[in-house]
């Protein structure tokens, strides 16, 4: 028998015996909150509604604080099929903007390099995603700071690491550097460009903070105009889609970072399948999300 994933508006038992294989949540997490904040909150109000101290509530598969979309998460015996559920493709539709960088490859950073991006266009994007797609490997961003004669130490492994896969020669490659690098072997399935638009998009109107959301900081890189796409992504467990936006804007000869990103599909649940933090909480004691 399967978890049991309630609809919007169901009223759940106060009896998590009543769920025998437990309880699976695909929720639309919020921008600005991490993960760990959804889960407190959701395993804050679950013990309460089930009266169970020592109710088990975990997540398959994080988000970053500055994406939305479904994070699947998993109260009582359902926690089990954490790793299963994680272990599915996802699927996310990335911002992307083009002709600077940053340390997180997103907006939590500030801008560190920005560069001339003549080459980026619609037909240039297009003509250049399908080299992205099949099984390869990706080096994972890190935030590191660390300088060698000029150069950040991570930029500078992650370069030669490149070469070396390249080549298939160690030559030149400190051993090491190597150490300081998270690689992983990912496949990206699909890659579809949605919208192009060389002057950037709009300031990003988020609503009111919450306790949670006022915790991330956010910079606003839309007075720069920079060339922005929409890419949708189907991809493997374990894709960086920072990283793709590092390695997509490297590809077109300029830098680039996310400046948006949710994820529309994980698994068997699709974003349509999606509940708000708000209708969770209000299955589990009618516990309404606050403001600040």
């Amino acid at each position: 028998m399967p978890a049991y994933t309630p609809l919007p508006g169901t009223v759940l038992s106060r009896e998590i015996a009543d769920y025998p294989e437990g309880i699976v949540l695909p929720i639309d997490k919020p921008y600005r909150w991490t993960s760990a904040d959804v889960i407190r909150k959701v395993k804050y109000a679950a013990i309460r509604h089930f009266g169970k101290k020592n109710l088990k509530v975990g997540h398959a598969g994080t988000l970053d604080p500055l994406a939305t979309g479904i994070l699947i998460v998993c109260i009582g015996p359902a926690t089990r099929q954490a790793q299963t559920l994680q272990d599915h493709d996802k699927e996310y539709i990335a911002g992307i903007s083009f002709g600077a960088t940053t340390p997180s490859y997103d907006l939590e950073k500030e801008i560190d390099r920005t560069m001339p991006y003549d080459n980026v266009s619609e037909a240039s994007i297009r003509a250049i995603l399908p080299s992205f797609i099949g099984t390869q490997q990706q080096i994972a961003p890190l935030f590191s700071a660390k300088s060698v004669d000029g150069v950040r130490a991570y930029d500078m492994a992650r370069r030669l690491f490149k070469e070396q896969q390249r080549t298939g020669s160690a030559a030149n490659f400190d051993s090491a550097a190597l150490d300081i690098l998270n690689t992983s072997t990912i496949t990206i399935n699909e890659l579809e460009l949605l919208s192009f638009n060389p002057d950037g998009i709009p300031p990003r109107t988020t609503g009111p903070a919450t306790v949670a959301s006022s915790r991330i900081h956010v910079n606003d890189n839309s007075d720069l105009h920079l060339p922005h796409a929409d890419i949708r992504i189907s991809c493997s467990k374990g894709t960086y889609i920072r990283a793709f936006a590092r390695d997509l804007g490297e590809a077109l000869g300029t830098g680039a970072h996310l400046d948006a990103l949710r994820r529309t599909l994980n698994g068997p649940f699709t974003i349509s399948d999606a509940l708000s933090l708000d209708q969770v909480l209000s299955m589990l004691s009618s516990e309404r999300l606050p403001g600040a």
